[in-house]
């Protein structure tokens, strides 16, 4: 079973879940991943791909003066990301990530990686919140892109995997 086909299967369990994507290094490619099977319109509401400072502050929330201290890749703005884009689709379940496709001798980063976050909106109003860091040695810019993305996907499916039981 393809990783598409797996997620619509475990968001369309009981209860069917909603699931909108903020994303930023990987620059669609989780949606597009998402969207490779048909039906995918049953659960997933939309995406967003907010690649500065400014339009992750604007569309999703994300605290300007901390993302600004990190060059918006932290632990935290993968996490404001995902509550940010599960609020603005209205979604149950928000996945987000942010990083470096490549290495970046400025901000001296030698490795590319990336933070990503889920966020599942329960009932009353609660929010549990997910995350992780993946690095990504050796590799080129889109191939970094395509594992971050496969990682994150794969995450979220362990995550619905194990709370259905």
């Amino acid at each position: 079973m393809t990783t598409a086909a797996e997620l619509k299967k475990l968001m369309l369990g009981q209860p069917a879940l909603t699931l909108a994507v903020a994303e930023s290094l990987t620059v669609g490619q989780m949606q597009a991943k998402i969207a490779a099977v048909s039906g995918a319109s049953d659960y997933f509401l939309g995406g967003i791909t907010a690649y500065n400072l400014e339009q992750k502050v604007k569309q999703l929330g994300v605290n300007r003066t901390h993302a600004r201290s990190v060059d918006c890749v932290s632990q935290r703005v993968a996490v404001e990301m995902a509550v940010g884009v599960a609020s603005l689709f209205k979604s149950n379940l928000g996945v987000a990530c942010t990083g470096y496709a490549e290495a970046a001798p400025k901000q001296k980063v030698k490795i590319p990686h990336a933070w990503w976050a889920i966020c599942h909106r329960v009932r009353g109003g609660a929010t549990m919140v997910l995350s992780g860091y993946v690095e990504v040695p050796g590799a080129d810019r889109v191939t970094v892109q395509e594992r971050v993305a496969d990682t994150v996907l794969t995450e979220l499916i362990s995550y619905l995997r194990e709370r259905q039981g």
